[in-house]
């Protein structure tokens, strides 16, 4: 005997129906960041007529954009067809202290609509999409034939981490440190802060050649902390050739497991027994910021068939590498630490 399914509530129709329209939401954040309608929108409430004016935009039009977007809490209407600043629209102007402007373009960037409607095949094969839809893997893609995909993705890497830099330096403890290496770190700006930071701390930044010729200024000759740090171009899945007090990886171990394996046992081999290793990722599970690292899992899978880590399996793939996994701490709602230890 089969047993008749439930009643669904209305609360849940109503709440699916909003989540199959997820597209229209990330496509009206697009359009507003394209605009420029949060830099243009002032301190006061304005007239949609008068923002119009200034975005060269049809007023209409711009209102229905307008009137979505207040639905999430992006923008208010006040009124008399103004509207005003949220303090999530505020994220959206590009003068923003921790403005996450060129992140929502680049999570809804042309290629991500032919990717997504992907994801049952990415799910049934295992396999990433990307080469099958565009003929290449995913970064060559962006360097080539991206367009300004590949400048868009630049800047909102380099507002993420400069963000979550500091965060990280307010987090680490470097009490009897004395030498650092950033392995992967990208323009260097975690290094930099630390630096700046702690004035006897010297530094090494590790990382593919044409990233480190981009480092940030303060690090290379002539800048702020050039005396403490140094440039080591190379790929740290093949070696790590620097000895230090401790080894940083951020929000890079999200490759396929033996790429990542290789690069924690690089560094395995490189430490001094005792030496001190802090891995720091986003996680699904055990955050705040589940939908936001689940959202970023799911679109690994289909433009490099990479993953995001749960707790576990990060302390797994550690442990097997030769680190022994003393704490795991979260640094901000978007990153958690695993401190560890190179076994003997």
């Amino acid at each position: 005997m089969t047993t008749a399914p439930a009643q669904s509530s209305p609360q849940a129709a109503m709440r699916l129906r909003e989540l199959v329209f997820g597209a229209a939401c990330a496509a009206a954040v697009r359009a507003a960041a394209r605009l420029g309608v949060a830099d243009a929108l002032g301190d006061t409430p304005t007239t949609v007529t008068d923002l119009a004016a200034a975005l060269d935009t049809e007023p209409r039009q711009l209102r229905r954009l307008l009137r979505a977007l207040t639905c999430y809490g992006i923008f208010a209407e006040t009124g008399g067809h103004r509207f005003e600043h949220t303090e999530m629209s505020r994220l959206l102007r590009e003068d923003a202290p921790n403005s996450l402007r060129y992140i929502s373009l680049w999570c809804t960037e042309p290629w991500t609509w032919e990717a997504w409607p992907k994801l049952d095949e990415a799910v049934r094969s295992g396999r990433n999409v990307f080469p099958e839809l565009f003929g290449k893997e995913f970064f060559d893609y962006l360097h080539t034939d991206g367009g300004d995909s590949a400048k868009v993705f630049d800047k909102a890497m380099t507002t993420s981490s400069r963000q979550s830099a500091q965060d990280f330096a307010d987090y680490l403890d470097l009490t009897g440190i004395d030498s650092v290496v950033d392995i992967g770190g990208g323009q260097g700006h975690v290094l930099a802060s630390l630096l700046e930071k702690h004035p006897a701390l010297h530094g090494t930044l590790l990382d593919l050649p044409k990233v480190v010729a981009g480092a940030d200024s303060r690090l290379q000759d002539g800048g702020a902390f050039s005396a403490r740090a140094r440039m080591v171009p190379g790929d740290c899945r093949v070696d790590i050739p620097v000895r230090a007090d401790l080894y940083i990886i951020k929000n890079i171990l999200e490759w396929d497991d033996e790429s990542t394996r290789r690069t924690l046992a690089n560094v395995v081999k490189a430490a001094r027994p005792g030496a001190r290793v802090v891995v720091v990722e986003n996680l699904v599970d055990n955050s705040p910021s589940m939908r936001f690292t689940t959202a970023m899992d799911l679109l690994l899978m289909l433009n490099v068939g990479g993953a995001k880590h749960s707790e576990e399996s990060m302390v797994r793939l550690m442990e097997e590498a030769g680190l022994t996994v003393t704490e795991v701490c979260p640094v901000n709602p978007y990153l958690h630490a695993f401190e560890a230890t190179v076994r003997g």
